[in-house]
């Protein structure tokens, strides 16, 4: 079989530019959904067993003030192999496959590089970054120990998000649902081993989730070099192409500026909850998991819309584009109002897997049912931003989501807090920066943004060739 036949199959297999647009688009979201519900899994399952098996510092530890500085270097990374997505869905819509090949080994080398630089940082910055935020001395030396042992095996984890990146971006998501199925189990067998049994604590947990994303890591790497596609991954080839780079990082960097303005915003509402106490921190972080069910159907919906406008786009169909995009957004409407009414009705028990802690599981609760029913308040910025990014156009999307979400947030923060140091306060944040952006999203996406209809690129393959 050749080339053009093997693409052409898995054109007709993936159907994201053919077929029924809520059928395609659900078959894409859903093993996303998945792979993005094990994913966080594996990170839950070390905040319920540390929580109670070794204490409520080791939980304010493994999810608190060590989340928003871990997604802060992460978060830029996979912001910067976002565009590398678009690149190749854009290239492999068109049908270019010498332009997908060179994106695959330019993308690989990037992550490495990148995993490299991040491991250093993350090792040497730690104990200082978990200072600055006013980390509580009781749990700083989990949180340090955490953090280190996390980023020491930080390149795999960006290996397997590229890899699982390439793979979405041709319509397969079935794949990385898989790996990240049998990297959940293996986190969860680790944990019990070595948190329950070896009673190696914050340590187990650790060393049990970079084991875990080691294995996501080599399926994906295998399943790239045995591929007879376009994106097929030639190990000696993996290097850094730099026009295609360029490309790459074009389209990836406002994506990785927006996640550090997003994680800078919140290490600065971390810091503010670190001054309630180790009880509204364990809070918080249980919160974070709870809640993060709505971030995974959420950005499932954003990065299926990505993938299907990128893919589309290179085709040149912009009338599917504009229909697909209506369908994600009811779709996604739907799922948060669902959500938020499971959320807040029943979600106070969802704390009794992390904790027996009465005064965490109070303060957890409010927290919970003020924010779950304002959900719906950030969908268009996910779908809108999704849309765009999959037709090339980051840099206004990321523009507005900074000021809206990211400068908002913190200028409340600065302003509202200190005349009332309170959680209600500091959670009040959410909806008023996610209400605001919704809005600017709404204006630049129907009067200003790539995808209006009035100024639709009439011949789309030129444009990415």
């Amino acid at each position: 079989m050749n080339q053009n036949a093997v693409t052409t199959e898995t054109l007709k297999q993936n159907q994201i530019t053919e077929g029924v647009i809520w059928k395609q688009l659900l078959l894409f979201f859903f093993p996303i959904l998945f792979g993005t519900f094990f994913q966080q899994l594996y990170n839950t399952a070390d905040a319920v067993i540390v929580g109670r098996f070794v204490g409520k510092e080791a939980l304010a530890a493994v999810g608190g003030p060590t989340g928003p500085l871990i997604n802060l270097l992460i978060g830029f990374f996979i912001g910067l192999s976002s565009g590398a997505g678009v690149i190749i869905s854009q290239f492999y819509g068109a049908r270019q496959e010498g332009q997908v090949s060179r994106a695959v080994h330019t993308a690989m080398a990037f992550s490495i590089l990148c995993g490299a630089i991040l491991m250093g940082v993350g090792i040497l910055a730690a104990p200082y970054a978990l200072l600055a935020m006013g980390t509580p001395d009781d749990i700083l030396q989990y949180a340090v120990l955490y953090m280190r042992i996390y980023f020491a095996g930080v390149i795999p984890n960006l290996v397997y998000n590229m890899g699982a990146g390439i793979l979405r971006a041709i319509g397969d998501s079935k794949k990385p649902l898989y790996f990240l199925i049998a990297s959940c189990f293996t986190n969860v067998v680790l944990d019990i081993l070595f948190v329950v049994y070896g009673h190696m604590g914050v340590m187990g947990a650790a060393l049990a989730t970079i084991i875990s994303q080691m294995v996501s890591a080599v399926l994906v790497i295998l399943v790239l070099i045995r591929t007879r596609e376009s994106y097929h991954l030639v190990p000696k080839d993996i290097r850094i192409d730099r026009d295609m780079l360029q490309r790459i990082i074009r389209i990836g960097f406002p994506a990785g500026l927006q996640s550090v303005m997003y994680s800078s915003s919140n290490i600065i509402i971390q810091s503010s909850v670190n001054a309630l106490g180790t009880d509204t921190i364990a809070a918080w972080t249980a919160y974070g998991k709870i809640d993060s069910v709505f971030w995974m159907i959420i950005s499932a919906f954003g990065i299926s819309i990505t993938t299907f406008v990128g893919q589309n786009y290179g085709a040149g169909k912009k009338d599917r584009i504009y229909k697909g995009i209506r369908v994600c957004m009811i779709m996604s409407f739907a799922s948060a109002a669902v959500l938020s009414v499971l959320l807040y009705t029943f979600g106070n028990y969802v704390y009794l897997l992390f904790t027996t802690d009465e005064a965490v599981i109070q303060k957890g609760t409010q927290i919970l049912r003020y924010l779950a029913p304002t959900f719906f308040t950030y969908v268009c910025i996910e779908i809108y931003s999704g849309s765009l990014r999959g037709a090339g156009d980051c840099w206004i999307p990321m523009i507005l989501t900074s000021l809206g979400v990211c400068a908002l947030r913190v200028v409340w923060i600065c302003v509202a807090v200190p005349l009332r140091p309170t959680m209600e306060t500091i959670i009040f944040s959410y909806p008023l920066t996610w209400a605001t952006t919704s809005l600017l999203f709404i204006v630049y996406f129907n009067w200003f943004g790539k995808l209006r209809r009035k100024q639709f690129p009439a011949r789309i393959k030129k444009k990415i060739s």
